[in-house]
């Protein structure tokens, strides 16, 4: 099904605009909460920075699907589309456009200069933030001049007229490059845009129908979010937002990995491996990666045993062995990390070394240490190292997986006999030995083990999810909590991973009723709220980074499995 040929309409103050593959967005925002009236050319290459303003010549109403974008006012009309990963093409029918280097430039000294170009017979702006030139050829009609540059401003720029009929290109790229040619009329390039979206969301989404209504923008915003190799991103990556998140991060990935595996399978495992193309020495993950750097500076929780399970049994690709064996390699140094540089001497629990290695930052579980043996982080880990035998076993090494499920008892029999307080998880710091309790969603988290926990234990922990079930999902913090925030981060609003992982450990412990509810309030959500970082728990407004695509991808996982449970009962 599909809600129209042209795909879903979406605001570009909410999700940018831009084409699979490409570095490249237009948008209003410029920075984290930082919105400009006219919409900007955004280059995510080293960080977000806005380098190009385009300002219509009359009062225009923005309309945007996933292959054209468009200004409309009352004498004409001026639309832009993609022309692949580094180029966009702009035309204007009785209405004109003015381009000028970015208002605000983000860094002193700094910013975007014009110069003309005799060889190309063009117009090229230079950014010092991105490292790049933006390429601007007249294809038709003819540009004019507007203002003037001196050193150190950035005023000067080029005006499309109103008044006849004109065509551009603009293009990122590093030094230099031959004249502008392409083999597609901008007609061409809106139908093939078109294509490429329509074959991406039949791919991901083939289940959707009319109850489903979120399903085509949820596959947009991954779509759209998805960047080339270049830089330290090794392989096409899914970044979390083409706002100012973006990045991936080492355990968004997985989200994205598995709303991609059944109808993307070879992307789905790019998103799976990105991360561990930077592991350290010790076996870590990076915390971040994006074009310019990669952060260590913390490390995510180990949820890649339990994605991996996943990602196999959704993508339903045969994995060749050598690959097998190279997953099984770097996720036996990532596990290998956790139990021998993240446990104290003495404990049988791993800890985080701060709330951001958990991925829940700011979560009440660190209020009183960041130092601390997470319930979450063992049940992690035992998963992955569940999971770890298993692989062993397939690759005909049983010393590795007798090992390794060895290693899983010892973690789990240490998560029960030391933290479970017959009512809930505690946390502990590793040094003292003092154990705390709290009511963060986190503490609730083992519920993830599934039917690997006992049927009591499983039974509590679903009573106690429901206590943080408000109207719209899963507060992190429930509402009635002195420690909630609405907009607190992990102090109370909503998430897609949190929701997502609960409600397969709820189903997998045989708790389908909760399971069934959790998924059922989230993708309402979504459908009432869009796909944003994280939601009010009272009101369901969206909060932060609007076009989340793990957010996205939550939709799409939840979404799809529901209509394969109905299709499956008939």
């Amino acid at each position: 099904m599909t809600v129209a040929p042209t795909g879903p309409a979406f605001s570009v103050r909410e999700i940018p605009f831009s084409h699979h593959g490409s570095w490249l967005s237009v948008s209003p925002v410029l920075a984290e909460n930082s919105y400009a009236d006219d919409l900007h050319l955004v280059s995510h290459r080293h960080g977000m920075h806005p380098v190009l303003r385009f300002t219509p010549s009359g009062d225009a109403t923005v309309t945007a699907r996933p292959a054209l974008l468009s200004w409309q006012d009352r004498a004409g009309r001026v639309e832009l589309t993609g022309a692949g990963p580094d180029t966009l093409r702009l035309r204007g029918r009785g209405a004109g456009l003015r381009i000028t280097a970015a208002a605000a430039t983000l860094t002193p000294f700094s910013g975007t200069y014009l110069y003309d170009d005799p060889v190309s017979a063009a117009s090229v702006f230079t950014s010092y933030e991105t490292g790049r030139r933006y390429r601007v050829t007249v294809l038709t009609g003819a540009a004019g001049s507007v203002g003037a540059q001196a050193l150190g401003t950035a005023e000067r720029g080029l005006v499309l007229p109103a008044d006849q009929p004109w065509e551009i290109a603009i293009e990122e790229y590093a030094t230099a490059r031959a004249p502008y040619r392409s083999r597609l009329d901008f007609d061409g390039l809106v139908d093939a845009g078109r294509a490429e979206f329509a074959a991406f969301v039949e791919a991901v989404a083939p289940w959707r129908d009319a109850e489903t209504p979120a399903a085509e923008l949820a596959a947009y915003v991954l779509w759209s979010a998805t960047v080339a190799p270049d830089g330290f991103v090794t392989r096409p990556a899914v970044l979390m937002s083409k706002h100012w998140m973006n990045k991936v991060w080492s355990w968004d990935h997985c989200f994205n990995a598995l709303a991609l595996a059944e109808g993307r399978p070879d992307l789905a495992w790019d998103q799976f491996h990105l991360p561990f193309d930077h592991q350290d020495p010790a076996g870590a993950l990076p915390d971040s990666v994006t074009h310019a750097e990669v952060l260590h500076n913390f490390v995510k929780p180990p949820v890649h045993g339990w994605a991996l399970r996943q990602l196999r049994r959704r993508s339903g690709r045969p994995v060749p062995r050598d690959e097998l064996a190279e997953v099984y390699r770097r996720l036996a140094r990532w596990s290998t990390f956790w139990l021998e540089h993240r446990r104290a001497p003495g404990r049988r629990l791993p800890h985080y070394q701060h709330g951001n290695d958990s991925g829940w930052d700011n979560a009440t579980t660190f209020d009183d240490g960041r130092v601390v043996e997470a319930p979450d982080l063992a049940a992690f880990l035992v998963l992955q190292l569940g999971h770890l035998a298993e692989l062993a076993t397939e690759l005909g090494r049983p010393g590795e997986a007798t090992r390794w499920a060895a290693v899983a008892d010892e973690v789990r029999g240490a998560l029960l006999d030391e933290l479970w307080t017959g009512e809930r998880f505690t946390a502990r710091d590793p040094w003292t030995g003092r154990t705390r309790s709290g009511s963060s969603l986190l503490d609730l988290m083992p519920v993830v083990l599934g039917a690997e926990l006992p049927a009591d234990v499983a039974a509590v922990l679903a009573r106690r999810v429901e206590e943080h079930l408000t109207e719209h999902g899963l507060a992190t913090e429930p509402l009635d909590s002195p420690h909630h925030l609405a907009d607190g981060y992990w102090r109370g609003p909503i998430w897609a991973p949190a929701t997502v992982l609960v409600e397969d450990g709820l189903r997998r412990a045989g708790h389908t009723g909760p399971a069934d509810e959790i998924s059922r309030r989230f993708r309402l959500l979504c459908e009432r709220s869009g796909f944003a970082e994280n939601f009010d728990a009272k009101t369901g407004a969206g909060l932060r980074d609007r076009a989340y695509t793990w957010t996205a991808s939550g939709y799409l996982l939840l979404a799809g499995d529901d209509r394969r449970r109905r299709a499956a009962r008939g």
